[in-house]
This record gives structure tokens, sequence and C-alpha cells, in this order.
């Protein structure tokens, strides 16, 4: 009798323990890229655009790509923080040169896609809300400051991110770390004006 039990209990303790088994989560949403190389003097510069969850925004700068309107710009703009040369970011683009531009879109907040404001993030640059064309920035470090904000008062719709650098940090580090001029900019961006622009030699679609 008591083999019998021991027996039966082996038996049962199979499925005692797949039924004490935890679910398996659910696998994360992978969400659709489109990858975009930047050559640049400082180096290459691989982009994941968010063609999925931030369309208008990525549409437009694939179109500043395939119109070949990158090539020649330049990143121009480095914003640094004292004693934090981890934090920052870089800005580049078309610089508001008439040739390069092309017509502004519809804003796309974090709030909607997302997305933030961290390590690698790529947004655009923009004036008023629905005003952005041709040029953006990379963020180094944390800025989750720049997105969205309903709470807050005024223009609460920060920045919009597109992408992310997926390879080319090292690069986006060199230009951060490039000297700027004192006295030039306008604004908030005097002195974040980079002293001798970075290049953008080309701008292509990343192949599959």
């Amino acid at each position: 009798m008591i083999r019998l039990l021991l027996f039966a209990l082996l038996m049962a303790a199979p499925a005692l323990a797949q039924e004490a088994a935890p679910a398996l989560p659910a696998p994360e949403k992978v969400w659709k890229t489109e990858a975009v190389r930047l050559e640049t003097a400082a180096g290459p510069i691989v982009i994941a655009l968010e063609v999925e969850r931030a369309p208008i925004t990525s549409a437009n700068f694939l179109k500043y790509v395939d119109q070949k309107k990158f090539d020649g710009a330049t990143f121009y703009r480095a914003l640094t923080f004292p004693g934090r040369p981890d934090l920052g970011l870089v800005q580049g683009g078309a610089k508001s040169d008439p040739k390069r531009l092309l017509p502004p879109i519809a804003h796309e907040p974090t709030t909607k896609t997302g997305l933030s404001h961290t390590e690698g993030a790529v947004s655009m640059a923009r004036g008023a809300v629905g005003s952005a064309q041709g040029d953006f920035f990379i963020i180094l470090g944390n800025l989750n400051s720049l997105d969205a904000n309903p709470s807050a008062p005024g223009d609460n719709q920060g920045f919009a991110v597109f992408g992310r650098v997926v390879e080319g940090m090292d690069a986006v580090k060199t230009i951060l770390a490039a000297p700027v001029s004192a006295t030039e900019g306008v604004g908030a961006m005097k002195g974040q004006m980079i002293a001798q622009p970075i290049p953008i030699k080309s701008a292509r679609r990343a192949p599959k």
C-alpha cells in the first residue's frame, strides 16, 4: 500500500509542477523601422526610423534623404551641460536653407507615439507646433524634459521623436565635443553653434 501511494505521488508530481509553473510573458511587439545611414565627417551614424509609431515624421525625413537634401548639410549645434559630458544634443540638417527645405509637417507628440528623448533618440527641431521641416537633433543621455507634457502651461507639446541611433554614437559624441563659438547663435542658442560645423557627406536608406 505504501509503495502504491508513493508511486501515485511520483506520477502526480510532474502534473503538479506543470500547473505551478508561471505563465510565460507575451512577446514584446516589434515595431517596424527603416534604417538610414548618415556619412559624416565625424564618422557614420545609422538611424532606425520609427515608420510605424511616428509615420508622418519618418516619412518627412525619408523625403529629405531620397531627394538628397541632407547631402552637404551639416551638424551645426552642440548643446552641453556643465560637468555633464554625457548629456546634451547635437543638431543638424537644412538650417533654414530654402534650397533644402520641404513644406512643414504635422506634429507627432511623444504622448501619441510612446517614444521619449532618451539616449540616442532622434527628434525634430521646430518653432511653433507644426512648423518642423528639415532640422533634427540627436540626444545623448536622458532629456525627457523635451517630451510632451499636457499638464504644463503654454506650448506643452514637446518635440517629435521619430527614430533612434543604432550605430555611431561615438560619432555623435565627437560632434557634441566639437568647439562652439561664444558669439554665434540667437537667443537661447547663443554659444551653442559649432565653430566649424561637421559636414554630412551623404544620407541614404541603409540596405535591408
